[in-house]
């Protein structure tokens, strides 16, 4: 019978030294371990989300840039670079295995920049630029609610959730209105758009509102992240009809994507009766309760830990 060889203990000790100079330790007590004592491989897995949430972030910044100068085209195709960037790292951190606090703070601080701060001044640049109180009005709600929006996912995040709806209309998809329709009515052939309110407020507000909203939106998480052959086929028809289109009509196909997108909510409670009938309970969005408050804590439980 072999004897297992025995590991020398004094030598982890030594490791564990070496590393902790490198080692951080929070006021909370949680352990930060430097990217230093990490392999090379090892390092550019746990970073490699990371390098889309940035290019999210400095395309939103750039898009804002581009919006003071006028070339609002290119500012709202930056912002479709944004919300590719924004899928990117979600889709590439949980592949590696990569997925943390750190990355989730991160995300949404650029999130913040590419689908709250540049989508306000697009509002206050171009959709509303002959009301000027109007459009700092519009730009400071729509940040106002694009920043409860991330702030509430942050803190709402539920393991046990169905992972197939969000709480709310997403922030990239709420930019995506702002992006799609000004790529679409700013191309020659469109002639302009209307210099009335209705357009200008309705992409301005509307879907503001719905980020705040608890209404549920498709996530449309099993195209992102297919599993088996049937999820790659449908994944991969999806995007080829979807750059078919870019090519063939970019601003009818973002337009037909961003709206429709939207409008996939209310048709969905519509047809809710029909598809559970047809096809089960899990064909449809599970009902919906009332969230807990994201401004308080929970008295009761504090009451019951105290009684106790």
């Amino acid at each position: 019978m072999a004897v297992p060889e025995r590991r020398d203990v004094s030598e982890d000790v030594g490791r564990r030294r070496r590393f902790d100079r490198w080692r951080l330790i929070s006021p909370t007590g949680a352990e930060v371990v430097s990217l230093r004592q990490l392999s090379k491989r090892e390092r550019l897995r746990v970073t490699a989300p990371t390098f889309f949430t940035i290019v999210n972030m400095m395309s939103g910044l750039s898009s804002v840039l581009l919006a003071f100068r006028g070339e609002f085209t290119f500012a709202a195709v930056l912002i479709a670079v944004s919300i590719l960037m924004d899928i990117a790292d979600g889709g590439v951190a949980r592949l590696v295995g990569a997925t943390s606090p750190f990355g989730l703070q991160m995300d949404s601080l650029a999130d913040l920049i590419a689908f709250g701060f540049a989508p306000a001044i697009l509002v206050h640049t171009w959709a509303l630029p002959d009301y000027p109180i109007l459009s700092w009005l519009a730009a400071f709600f729509w940040l106002g609610c694009a920043a409860f929006r991330l702030a509430r996912f942050n803190v709402t995040i539920d393991p046990t959730a169905d992972k197939r709806y969000f709480v709310g209309l997403p922030s990239p998809a709420a930019a995506a209105v702002v992006m799609a329709t000004i790529f679409a009515l700013n191309q020659p052939e469109a002639g302009g758009y209307d210099t009335s309110l209705v357009v200008p407020v309705i992409v301005s507000f509307v879907p503001a509102v719905l980020m705040v909203t608890s209404i549920r939106f498709r996530s449309f998480r099993n195209l992102l992240s297919p599993q088996g052959r049937t999820g790659w086929i449908t994944t991969t028809l999806a995007a080829l009809a979807i750059i078919a289109g870019l090519v063939i009509e970019p601003g009818l196909t973002g337009l037909v994507i961003a709206y429709g997108y939207i409008l996939q909510a209310p048709l969905g409670v519509l047809t809710a009766p029909v598809r559970e009938r047809l096809f089960g309970t899990d064909a449809v969005a599970p009902r919906r309760e009332r969230m807990p408050s994201v401004f308080l804590p929970d008295t009761d439980e504090g009451d019951d830990g105290a009684q106790s």
